[in-house]
This record gives C-alpha cells, sequence and structure tokens, in this order.
C-alpha cells in the first residue's frame, strides 16, 4: 500500500533536522582544507557545435587534489553579463549545452562523472552515493559540495568580468550540492535549486522510494553509524546558513527525491527567496509543459529582471 503524499500547507511546516553542534566548525575546516589546494587551472578550446558560442574544456583540482573536469561555454560575439555555474543530477552530464543569453556557462561534472571521472570513484550512482561514507572527512559528497566552490573559483578566474554576478543552479543531485555549498563559497551571489535532494535525512531515512535516497535507507539499517556521517551533509541544515537570494522549485510528489526533503530545504532558507511549486518531480505528467513555461519565466525575472546591474 503506498504512502499518501503530504499536502502542501504540510509540506510547507517541514522544519530542518536537529543538527551537529560542530557542523559549521565541520564545514570551517574543510574550507581551509580546500583553501590550501591550488586550484591548477587548466583550459583547451575544443570545436565547437554551436556557430554563436566558444566551448572550452576546463580541469581543476579540488579539495584533497581530486582533479574535477567541467565545460566552459562563451557567446562567441556578445559580451558576457552573467556568470553561471551548472550542477547535474545523479544521471550525470554527457555534454553541455549552449544557452541563449550572453551567459558565462560552466558545467560541472561531480567528482567521479564524465569529465572528472577517476580510477578510485565509482561512476555508477548507487556505488557513488556511499562512496567513503563511513565518516565525514571521506564522503564524496565534501569533495562534490568542494568542486562546486572551485567551480565559482574557476569561472572568477577565466572571465573576470562575471566575477561579481555568478549564480549557481542545480537540479536533484546538483540542487542538494548547491545547498550545502552555497552557505561557504562567497562568489555565489544567487541560486537556483530544483527538487533538492540530500534534505532533512531523518526524513528520508523513513520514507522509501526509487532513488538514491533508497540505496543510502537501505545502507543504513544494516550500518546505522552512518546516521552520525548524514546530518554534516543535509541540505536542509546547510540551508539555514545560506543569505543570498535563492529561488526553489519543490515538487509535490517525487518517487525519486522524497518531497518532505525539498520542502525542508525550501523552508530553511533565511534570506530573500522564491518558489515555484512543481506537480511532480523526475517524471512526465500532462501540465509539465505549461508548468515548465512558467517557471522559466519566473526563473528569468529572478536572474536578470530583478538584478539591473546584471542587464
Amino acid at each position: 500500500m503506498s504512502v499518501p503524499s503530504p499536502k502542501l500547507d504540510e509540506l510547507l511546516k517541514i522544519e530542518p533536522p536537529s543538527e551537529p553542534v560542530d557542523f559549521d566548525n565541520f564545514w570551517q575546516a574543510t574550507r581551509r582544507e580546500f583553501a590550501a589546494q591550488p586550484l591548477e587551472l587548466t583550459q583547451t578550446e575544443l570545436l565547437s557545435p554551436s556557430p554563436e558560442h566558444r566551448l572550452f574544456e576546463i580541469y581543476f583540482k579540488t579539495l584533497d587534489g581530486v582533479r574535477v573536469g567541467a565545460w566552459l561555454v562563451l557567446p562567441r560575439s556578445q559580451p558576457v553579463k552573467l556568470g553561471a555555474v551548472i550542477g547535474h543530477g545523479y544521471g550525470a552530464r554527457t555534454e553541455p549545452e549552449f544557452p541563449q543569453r550572453s551567459m558565462a556557462t560552466l558545467f560541472v561534472n561531480a567528482p567521479g562523472f564524465s569529465l572528472s571521472a577517476a580510477p578510485e570513484i565509482p561512476d555508477t550512482a548507487d556505488q557513488h552515493v556511499l562512496h567513503g561514507i563511513a565518516q565525514r572527512e571521506t564522503y564524496i559528497l565534501r569533495h562534490c559540495v568542494t568542486a562546486l566552490w572551485s567551480g565559482a573559483q574557476a569561472l572568477a578566474q577565466l572571465v573576470p568580468a562575471v566575477a561579481e554576478n555568478i549564480v549557481y543552479y542545480g537540479c536533484s543531485f546538483g540542487g542538494g550540492l548547491g545547498a550545502m555549498a552555497l552557505p561557504w563559497e562567497p562568489l555565489y551571489q544567487r541560486a537556483y535549486l530544483e527538487v533538492p535532494t540530500f534534505g532533512h535525512h531523518p526524513l528520508r531515512l523513513s520514507i522509501a522510494g526509487i532513488g538514491r535516497g533508497e540505496i543510502v535507507r537501505q545502507y543504513a539499517q544494516t550500518h546505522p553509524e552512518v546516521r552520525k556521517v548524514l546530518p554534516y551533509f543535509d541540505a536542509a541544515t546547510a540551508a539555514r546558513r545560506i543569505r543570498i537570494p535563492v529561488f526553489v522549485a519543490p515538487a509535490l510528489t517525487d518517487a525519486v527525491v522524497p518531497p518532505p526533503g525539498q520542502f525542508a530545504v525550501l523552508n530553511a532558507l533565511s534570506g530573500p527567496k522564491e518558489m515555484f511549486i512543481l506537480t511532480a518531480g523526475h517524471a512526465d505528467y500532462p501540465e509539465a509543459a505549461a508548468e515548465r513555461r512558467q517557471l522559466d519565466e519566473r526563473l528569468e525575472r529572478f536572474l536578470w529582471s530583478t538584478a539591473p546591474h546584471w542587464k
């Protein structure tokens, strides 16, 4: 028998979970370790399939010397007005996109995936989400978060014109990582998080599903010690510390990322925020195209119209 989905008013009342007393200390220490790692930034221009854009393959280092790959897309003739670091879902990203706006867009591959493949890191989502989970210092999500810090710094160096106008854009896996990364990287000025994962682990561990959260839930049943690690990687706990404007698009139903966790991230935000409620996440449904058009219009205004100095 399926569990009925919570109603919107119930979802909007979900608060972030109890947090470790040393949550800030852990991430501040991570930041200090990160700062000691040289970026070692390299770039190679590729043949672009878009006549309107230049395409580069970028590599840089993050925490513990982990090598991260990304694609940088630049307009060929227009001056850039905004920088965007783009995350990806747990399905990874195999190629860049080519936005119509005059943006400098950096598509970061999380450690282990695509351009960031490494022999010691699994490249399948079910294994990746458990990699190093026995300890907070070794958990792969720690390096995925710092890769987004490195991405912002790489974009600022490569395109100085956008160094003060960098936004983050992440969906699902990338949404949860974004929430965890944003409190500690001052280069990010705004963010968009769609159906963000990793929110409110106590709730996630109590809700069966079909996504990576289910892999962690089952693992925790036989390895209860991970319940002491997961609170340091809770997107809702991190969201309480975000001060920049954030646009969140959570879903009322989602078999992959439990909606209570998504709304925990939204509700925890203490700075300026906007929201757009999706009917469903990680699924097709009749209203999806119309909702996407409305969401895109709202997101366009959030990123551009309400920030005159970015026009």
